[in-house]
């Protein structure tokens, strides 16, 4: 007996470790995941033994990464779109096992489904990959009888149905009175994406007191979150969307009965929770916008690190639209003649080494500063001729040069000249 228990726990460790070894996990495609697990960068070997143990279980399970996060999902559905995944979110909450699980946003254009994973060969040899069309395969099978009976059964079916003249009545289902929806306990998702293009959008939306006028704080899109209490007579939120990329989008919902606002046309109730829906739209001619995220060293034109996640994505709405062209204005704090330091041969953009020392005005600085943010577009396929710059040195100061935000002065800004 003993000798029988080492085989099969040797033989089972072999099976998962021959079905691991198959599995290759890859980037998380732009999409609604409904998640059931999370774990860390280091321990993907955990995520694939959990994918196996839910396969044997009969459940499409996969999973992936997802690099802005920096963790592995283990997934049981893929979709399109938020509401099937927000549908499909809440019947599974309903099992104990799955009590927890929520939907992960991975931003990006939606194109389809991600690579599917090797399932092992204990499980059927057809591949299978969540749909985006229907739920996966945790959906129970119906165990409702057939409305058509087999040849078998046909005499008897209609012999019972001969017998069966009278209905059966029976009482409605007891009435459930859920606890009401108020602002302590109300689960709302801020989602923020582009219609036009299928596209989920990377943001923040600044919730704000509106009777009052006064910030309460700020969150990231496509998330959940419980909405701050306002403490005010009204009760009314105002929420402000905004996304490098595109116009400020801002939309309203009423406290403490926030089931009064589901019938407007840009919220959706799934399930206990409200949906807020940002649809965003891209910049149009005239759009001035300022690129707050782009930061440069002292005295440089040239850029830290921390700029390319908006360097690339003001690249990406170039790329989208062939017919944007843009002019950059490049501004300072004050009128100074000094030092100025510019990028050398290495084309490095954002770093010192290799750099070139030289001296200049104010208005000479915020043109190289303007002239870099271009090079960095044509060096990443955008054509030089779509794209203007403009020096303005330090005339044009959004506070004053002594003031606590005075560093806000140093900027470069993006106007839409064509779109």
């Amino acid at each position: 007996m003993k000798n029988f228990l080492i085989l099969f726990v040797v033989t089972c460790v072999c099976l998962l470790s021959t079905a691991t070894s198959a599995q290759v996990s890859s980037e998380l495609t732009p999409g609604y995941y409904v998640v059931v697990s999370a774990y860390a960068k280091s321990r993907e070997n955990v995520a694939q033994n959990y994918v196996e143990v839910l396969r044997l279980k009969g459940l499409k399970a996969a999973y992936g990464f997802n690099s802005s996060r920096n963790l592995y999902f283990v997934y049981l559905s893929y979709f399109k779109d938020l509401r099937s995944s927000l549908q499909e979110m809440s019947r599974l909450r309903k099992q104990e096992e799955f009590k927890d699980a929520w939907v992960r946003v991975v931003p990006g254009e939606v194109l389809g489904p991600p690579p599917v994973v090797e399932q092992s060969h204990n499980q059927p040899t057809e591949k299978t990959t969540p749909s985006s069309t229907q739920p996966s395969s945790t959906q129970p099978s119906s165990t409702q009888p057939s409305t058509t009976p087999s040849n078998g059964n046909n005499a008897a079916a209609k012999e019972q149905n001969s017998e069966s003249d009278t209905i059966t009545v029976t009482d409605n289902p007891p009435i459930v009175q859920h606890e009401k929806m108020t602002l302590g306990n109300t689960e709302v998702f801020l989602s923020l994406y582009n219609g036009r293009n299928n596209r989920i959008v990377e943001g923040e939306v600044q919730v704000i007191d509106t009777e009052r006028s006064r910030p309460i704080t700020k969150v990231k899109g496509n998330e959940y979150l419980i909405l701050p209490d306002p403490k005010s007579k009204s009760g009314q939120l105002t929420l402000v969307c905004e996304a490098f990329g595109y116009r400020r989008s801002q939309e309203e919902i009423n406290y403490p009965l926030p089931l009064a606002d589901t019938v407007k046309e840009h919220i959706d109730l799934m399930g206990t929770t409200i949906v807020i829906n940002f649809d965003l739209v891209r910049y149009h001619r005239g759009d001035i916008v300022v690129l707050y995220n782009v930061y440069f060293f002292n005295d440089a034109a040239l850029m830290l690190q921390e700029s390319k996640y908006e360097l690339n994505s003001l690249l990406e709405l170039m790329k989208e639209n062939s017919k944007y062209r843009i002019r950059l204005h490049g501004h300072t704090n004050g009128n100074y003649h000094g030092k100025i330091i510019t990028m050398g041969e290495d084309k490095n953009f954002f770093s010192l080494e290799g750099s070139k020392s030289g001296t200049g005005s104010a208005k000479d600085l915020s043109f190289h500063r303007a002239e870099v943010i271009k090079q960095y577009l044509v060096a990443n396929g955008i054509a030089a001729d779509r794209i203007e710059t403009k020096a303005w040195g330090g005339k044009r100061p959004l506070y004053d040069k002594r003031s606590a935000n005075a560093r806000k002065n140093v900027r470069v800004e993006v106007e839409i000249i064509e779109d």
